[in-house]
């Protein structure tokens, strides 16, 4: 067997298992990835909600996070919840360190069913300290708004958000617009001076958990095979699009995608 590429996800465990680092792992794995992690958080959730959550102490995880880099480099590493200022300024500082790259930045601030998933102190520094780190940034329309500080409904907003995003630092942006009104999902690709838009037919499904973790663990993966950003943003939209059309309807509430989708 070749030795396959290895990724790192820094984020939370979400014990339903449709979201956090048990998303990632099992993307990592359809993408015949190997998957390493850093739990950030702890969450007590299922597809009706997050019935609460605790930080991991920061010493921990940057244990976990020297650990993975000391033995299992990662080709591709990305961040998912990181709960508050402290942990996001420490994992900033191991990234660093690390010199971890490529780097994909999802900026998790609220689960799929409307509960908090970061502190709101915790904005600044992952806008101000994680984000300029970043080969892309992946934030869906609320929290493109709360990063950028406007309002982000349509597509030239969306734009505009991506381009502020890139000239804080980040080397791109994908601006996810799942939550556009119409019978369209649009997602805007903003990568320097380049602008791409993504479309797809909108799916009338409650079985979304999970969106935002399984695309970033999927453009990760293919970041850590060598695929250009361009080329693995464009994959891992088309293949989560069909992760969505074929979720298994598990749970009463949101229900999680299916991970082994073609």
């Amino acid at each position: 067997m070749a030795t396959p590429p290895i990724a790192l996800t820094i984020a939370g465990s979400d014990s339903g298992g449709g979201a956090g680092v048990q998303a990632d792992i099992k993307t990592f794995h359809h993408f015949h990835v190997f998957g390493t992690s850093a739990i950030t958080a702890v969450t007590a959730q299922n597809t009706r909600g997050v019935q609460g959550w605790v930080a991991i102490p920061v010493s921990m995880i940057e244990a976990q996070i020297d650990s993975v880099a000391g033995d299992l480099r990662p080709a591709a590493t990305k961040t998912g919840m990181l709960a508050d200022s402290a942990i996001v300024t420490a994992v900033a500082a191991s990234i660093r360190r690390h010199a971890f790259a490529p780097l994909v930045v999802d900026p998790v601030m609220v689960s799929a069913s409307g509960d908090p998933l970061l502190e709101r102190d915790a904005v600044a520094a992952l806008r101000d300290v994680l984000i300029p780190l970043a080969t892309l940034v992946t934030p869906n329309l609320d929290e493109a708004e709360i990063l950028v500080g406007e309002t982000v409904r349509d597509v030239e907003a969306m734009e505009r958000a991506g381009r502020v995003l890139v000239a804080r630092g980040a080397t791109a942006a994908l601006i996810k617009g799942g939550h556009l009104v119409g019978d369209a999902a649009i997602d805007v690709l903003v990568h320097g001076d380049r602008v791409r838009v993504f479309t797809h037919p909108r799916l009338e499904t409650r079985h979304t958990h999970g969106t935002g973790c399984t695309l970033s663990s999927a453009i990760t993966a293919l970041l850590a095979r060598g695929i250009e950003l361009d080329a693995a943003v464009e994959q891992a939209i088309d293949w989560v699009h069909r992760a969505i059309a074929t979720a298994p309807a598990l749970g009463a509430g949101h229900g999680p995608l299916n991970h082994w989708a073609d």
